[in-house]
């Protein structure tokens, strides 16, 4: 036992001497990354690239959401509230008429983007689905050309109509996912101000 934990110790101690980080920094995981990538993409063909730039513009607009909703909306909240407590007459027609105003700009500016992130997504399988036509086409052209003897072009071209079709669906469950938990953050908060106003009516 006292063997093998020494043996054990400076394998550790060997370990700890090294780098840790020497792969890192030194360009060669990106690189590999972006040439796993690059890889990715050429065998899905020209859709891919299409699909990925619907996805970024989805993340965009999730991102741009999360931010609005956890930042920018928490101080509008406070305010219309300190506003609505510091008012006189909350009874009266003209106070209901503020408050409903708020109420609807609180809505418009929580659903702001949300039905463009819903077309974003619904957009991300018929994405992948072009590419699957356009690979079969392409199998269909090396066959009518080439017959069945080149196992590696019909290959080229079924990784061109798979690669597409999986990458659509990835991207539209993971864009799905997203829309459905802000929309159900921005009901929440929606309604946490509505509750907030109208008691003190």
């Amino acid at each position: 036992m006292t063997d093998l934990g020494t043996e054990l110790s400076n394998e550790l101690a060997t370990v700890a001497s090294q780098p840790l980080a020497a792969g890192l920094f030194d360009g060669q995981l990106f690189e590999q990354g972006w040439q796993s990538l690059s890889l990715f993409m050429q065998q899905g063909g020209p859709i891919l690239w299409g699909l990925a730039l619907v996805g970024a513009a989805s993340w965009l607009v999730v991102i741009e959401r999360l931010i609005f909703v956890f930042s920018v909306f928490p101080k509008q909240e406070k305010h219309w509230i300190e506003q609505w407590r510091q008012r006189k007459g909350q009874r009266e027609w003209a106070s209901r008429a503020i408050r409903d105003g708020w109420l609807f700009e609180a809505h418009v500016s929580l659903h702001r983007n949300l039905n463009l992130l819903k077309a974003l997504v619904s957009l991300c399988p018929m994405l992948g689905l072009l590419g699957t036509v356009t690979g079969m086409i392409t199998v269909f052209d090396v066959m009518a050309v080439q017959g069945t003897g080149e196992p590696r072009l019909m290959a080229a071209g079924i990784s061109m109509a798979t690669l597409p079709t999986m990458a659509g669906m990835v991207v539209a469950l993971a864009g799905m996912f997203a829309q459905a938990r802000i929309s159900k953050i921005c009901e929440r908060r929606e309604a946490s101000l509505t509750k907030a106003l109208r008691s003190r009516s």
